[in-house]
């Protein structure tokens, strides 16, 4: 996946989630795909309505005000005090942060394990409370009156009182670094996005990450913080309670689109209500769950928050079985990949198992397939060697590439095999591949996703004319050349094997390679399947027809053609109805038994 080190576009050109997420959903939900999917809560309410929210507040007692980075302190407390007596005490936490010579110390091995300038560092294993001069801490105490401490981390401040916590979608959180509006946690000045970028992925989410699960229970309001004026909230208890139905019912996570160097114009045609003022969408971030949303709807009035917050409060019954090995991570990824119109991703490899692990930190490694989805033309896919090709004669063109900046014939080097609609690749980690023009590729993978190393990028710069990393060193130290010539074609590109076979219905599988810990079934059917989950958690996307209608648990709900459907484990068995004439096609992955 050509992800690592994002090209941005300008924050006057971006698609700003405040301008592309609205408060009411404007139209109709039966479109041919939904960029806005939601869930109706069953209890309590969501209300946009700040000083609503303050008029429920004890009269008397101390209000924590808990959130993410990103978050917009300033304009929020600026408006809550409005509804508030004058004469509250208000305490920032960050005034308890420790020197940021100290915070930098600190964090100097893993933002800078791979080198000062590398893209690549290794996750934090610290706590949100080391960022923080624990005497300082102690300092923020309540006063007589009414007292109020906020800013991210402010439950530290170890206070008895109303906790309300301000969430912040991490795509959000990209936006807003992209326009100079974010301090990183223990940063004093703002950064360069793609430097801010690195923090998040290595410090700031993992942090956070275990300082919101802590706080899940303790929550009483929980307010969806992206927008400037208006802060949709909840209940914490209807919060939770939404978070248990999520985790017994179909669901899908908000995507989010961006535009890359390379992208197409698949998604720019295909999918409605995306807006066009970007030159092309290169990814949908359909289930990347570090970085997804889930909208949740009351009567129109949305709501979002970060895919984080269901797996800290139930992934056992989201992943079944696999939670014993993955915990609270959610391991497998859908993203589309558009080259429609546009052009060649890098010719790229990811690291090993034991490489992800050393060097950055990473529970597993980037293994990926590439289903695809649609394709027009002579579109190819990059993937393994040549007979011809050697590793010395490979690195010496790709240095020579780099260092004079000429075009390379990659295709001496790389196979380039002939892609139809279905074909579905097998890029295990250590494949040297690449996703070629003319494909919209359904990318079905392991979770991890910015350990691309970049070997050969076309001697081109990214949207904003700076050039894209190359990462040369890396990727020969984990590149397998035994995955050439003919073993390629055997053993990377899926034999669909049927399973099942009725009048009305084919079951196949499409298996995947051994270093895959993640298998993949296809259905092609009409009428009705009944589905039984055994433990698992199905992810699934019709990927040829109109429209899938879902039912399991009591629930019932239609899906569109390309998006992207999560069945938590809790869903033991599950009927999907084809809806369009002939038959549909789905594909559904899952976590192997054997992986466990």
């Amino acid at each position: 996946m050509d992800i690592a080190n994002k090209e941005n576009l300008n924050e006057k050109d971006r698609n700003t989630q405040q301008a592309l997420l609205p408060l009411i959903k404007p139209w109709d939900k039966m479109v041919t795909y939904d960029i806005y999917p939601t869930r109706e809560i069953s209890q309590g309410s969501i209300n946009p309505d700040l000083e609503a929210l303050f008029s429920l507040l004890p009269a008397e007692g101390n209000l924590i005000i808990d959130g993410d980075v990103g978050i917009d302190w300033e304009t929020f407390i600026g408006q809550s005090k409005a509804f508030l007596a004058p004469d509250c005490s208000w305490f920032h936490v960050l005034t308890a942060l420790k020197p940021s010579t100290v915070i930098e110390q600190m964090l100097h091995p893993y933002l800078h394990s791979d080198g000062e300038n590398s893209i690549f560092g290794k996750s934090f294993s610290g706590e949100l409370q080391d960022f923080f001069d624990p005497e300082k801490l102690k300092e923020i105490q309540p006063t007589t009156g009414r007292n109020i401490v906020y800013g991210t981390g402010a439950s530290l401040a170890g206070w008895k009182g109303t906790l309300i916590y301000l969430d912040l979608p991490k795509n959000e959180q990209q936006f807003r670094s992209r326009a100079g509006r974010v301090l990183n946690i223990g940063a004093r000045e703002i950064a360069d996005p793609k430097i801010q970028y690195k923090r998040f992925y290595f410090i700031d989410w993992p942090v956070l990450n275990r300082h919101k699960a802590k706080l899940l229970a303790q929550i009483a309001y929980f307010i969806d913080g992206q927008h400037s004026k208006v802060y949709p909230w909840t209940t914490g208890d209807t919060f939770r309670a939404t978070l248990t139905e999520l985790s017994e019912h179909a669901f899908r996570a908000r995507p989010w689109f961006e535009p890359g160097i390379w992208g197409g114009s698949w998604m720019m045609d295909h999918i409605p209500h995306l807006p066009k003022s970007v030159p092309n969408y290169a990814w949908s971030f359909e289930l990347i769950s570090p970085e997804n949303g889930i909208l949740i709807a009351d009567k129109g009035k949305l709501l979002e928050f970060s895919f984080d917050w269901l797996m800290f409060a139930h992934s056992s019954a989201i992943l079944g079985s696999a939670a014993l090995k993955f915990g609270t991570y959610f391991p497998i990824r859908f993203d589309f990949l558009d080259t429609f119109d546009g052009e060649h991703l890098s010719i790229q490899c990811h690291p090993s198992l034991k490489y992800a692990q050393e060097n950055f930190g990473e529970l597993i490694t980037q293994d990926e397939t590439y289903y695809i989805l649609d394709q027009k033309g002579d579109s190819g896919v990059y993937l393994g060697f040549t007979e011809e090709s050697d590793p010395a004669s490979f690195e010496k063109d790709l240095r020579q590439s780099y260092e004079t900046g000429l075009a390379l014939p990659i295709e001496q080097h790389v196979q380039l095999i002939p892609a139809k609609k279905h074909d579905f690749f097998l890029i295990p980690n250590r494949t040297v591949h690449s996703a070629g023009i003319n494909n919209l590729v359904l990318e079905i993978s392991s979770t991890p996703y910015i350990f691309t190393f970049k070997l050969y990028d076309w001697v081109r710069k990214d949207l904003n004319g700076m050039p894209r990393p190359i990462n040369i060193d890396h990727g020969m130290k984990n590149i397998d050349f035994s995955r050439k010539g003919k073993k390629v074609h055997q053993e990377l590109i899926s034999k669909p094997v049927l399973l099942q076979q009725t009048p009305t219905m084919e079951h196949w599988h499409l298996p995947t390679h051994a270093e895959h810990f993640y298998d993949v079934e296809r259905y092609e059917w009409e009428g009705t399947l009944e589905i039984e989950s055994k433990g698992h958690c199905h992810i699934l996307m019709l990927v040829e027809g109109n429209q899938v209608e879902i039912k399991g648990n009591g629930e019932s709900t239609i899906y569109n053609y390309a998006e992207t459907i999560v069945l938590p484990a809790a869903v033991k068995s599950y009927t999907m109805t084809y809806l369009g004439a002939g038959r549909g096609k789905l594909v559904k992955a899952f976590v192997k038994d054997e992986a466990l």
